[in-house]
């Protein structure tokens, strides 16, 4: 998926809105420099997920036989494909189509 920097840094700006409301969270450093970091940090997971999206279409397309992109089998394929390409990247996408990084490293 792509993104506009607009649309980035109104996403980093929303998440540092939400974190500035929580009591429990104190910032250590700079608010901007902490903006700038959760912006870079969007754009790196965007750019995985697009690097992911075209090896689960190479996957697909390199079958003995062509599967039509929108059936239900193509569908399957696609999510299989992309749950192993996430757990390589040890990611963890649950149903809702949320990720969480599970390597333990920043």
């Amino acid at each position: 998926m792509r993104l506009s920097n607009a649309k980035v840094n109104h996403l980093a700006n929303l998440i540092m809105e939400y974190l500035r409301g929580q009591e429990e969270v104190e910032f250590y450093e700079e608010e901007a420099d902490i903006r700038l970091e959760v912006a870079r940090v969007i754009q790196e997971e965007l750019r995985d997920d697009e690097v992911i999206d075209q090896l689960v279409r190479y996957k697909i397309e390199s079958q003995a036989r062509d599967i039509p992109e929108g059936s239900e089998e193509w569908d399957i394929l696609y999510r299989r494909y992309y749950d192993e390409e996430m757990s390589k990247r040890q990611k963890v996408v649950d149903a809702g189509g949320d990720t969480a990084d599970i390597s333990g490293t920043q």
